[in-house]
């Protein structure tokens, strides 16, 4: 049962970028983050914010729908040196068994990043923190929540 922690207003692309570039400040090994929506909610756009913060420079970070996994390693100027990231977009995933063919096992010592987690059925991990992005209105809102007994809701007490 996943608890309701807070929920953020994203008027524009550059909030909801600069949105997961602020969680990127909190990600640690073995976290995971399922981001929720429908089609053209922002989750990508939200990943590609924290990724960037992450890895600690500007790069490219395309969207891993085609090839359903992208892997990242922070370099030097990160605060992140050397941590993975991995970014998984499941929306074209069929079974949920199909998971392990794209290294699913190494979340464990990761960050992950994962779109439409829905589709991992049951190997999607207990302790994460979900973000749904809605519409409401002309805007978009990010909702957080993770389980009672989670470190997101101390991480995210400040936030």
């Amino acid at each position: 049962m996943l608890a309701n922690l807070q929920s953020i207003s994203l008027p524009t692309e550059a909030e909801t970028q600069a949105l997961g570039a602020r969680l990127a400040s909190l990600v640690q090994p073995g976290d995971f983050i399922a981001l929720r929506g429908p089609l053209g909610a922002g989750k990508t756009t939200l990943a590609r914010g924290l990724i960037c913060a992450f890895m600690g420079e500007e790069i490219e970070v395309p969207s891993p729908t085609f090839t359903l996994v992208q892997r990242y390693e922070a370099g030097l100027i990160s605060s992140h040196n050397g941590q993975d990231l991995m970014h998984f977009d499941l929306y074209r995933l069929e079974d949920p068994d199909d998971i392990w063919e794209l290294g699913w096992e190494e979340i464990g010592a990761s960050i992950a990043l994962v779109e439409w987690p829905q589709k991992a059925g049951p190997h999607l991990p207990a302790d994460h923190l979900d973000i749904e992005i809605k519409f409401e209105g002309n805007h978009r809102i990010a909702c957080f929540s993770a389980p009672a007994t989670s470190v997101w809701k101390e991480r995210l007490h400040d936030f």
